[in-house]
């Protein structure tokens, strides 16, 4: 029996609330399952307690039988500590579009622009203050 720990989804529309569960991957997402294992509330802030909670030894006793764990969840069991982070790679995700490519390259001129005229405006002033002493 192929085992997977991954989410089943309950609670009404557009308020999820979903279970930690062990199941036969064969079987729907929301459907029967072998042993539940936590819950997850994403509706509640991050640093909540109850936000994420699991039975960390029923974890580990299934992935001990061979289960896989889902992307979500390992992302649980990294920060709860029990697995090693994997390192991902999304370069994508630090590049803004571009409108706000071009936003930022006006602003940048805007900004080297005004720090010429105030490198000339400060010129002028230090010479007459030299020229005073």
């Amino acid at each position: 029996m192929a085992m997977k720990i991954r989410l089943a989804r309950g609670g009404s529309k557009k308020r999820p609330f979903y279970r930690i569960v062990a199941a036969d991957s064969r079987m729907p997402r929301d459907g029967r399952y072998v042993e539940k294992l936590g819950t997850y509330n994403p509706l509640l802030p991050k640093d909540s307690e109850e936000r994420v909670k699991m039975d960390v030894e029923r974890v580990q006793y299934w992935m001990g039988q061979g289960a896989q764990v889902t992307d979500r969840v390992s992302r649980f069991l990294e920060a709860a500590g029990v697995i090693e982070a994997k390192t991902r790679n999304n370069p994508q995700k630090a590049v803004p579009g571009k409108k706000a490519q071009e936003r930022a390259e006006e602003k940048a001129a805007k900004a080297a622009e005004a720090a010429e005229a105030a490198a000339e405006a400060e010129a002028p002033a230090a010479e007459e203050a030299a020229a005073e002493e």
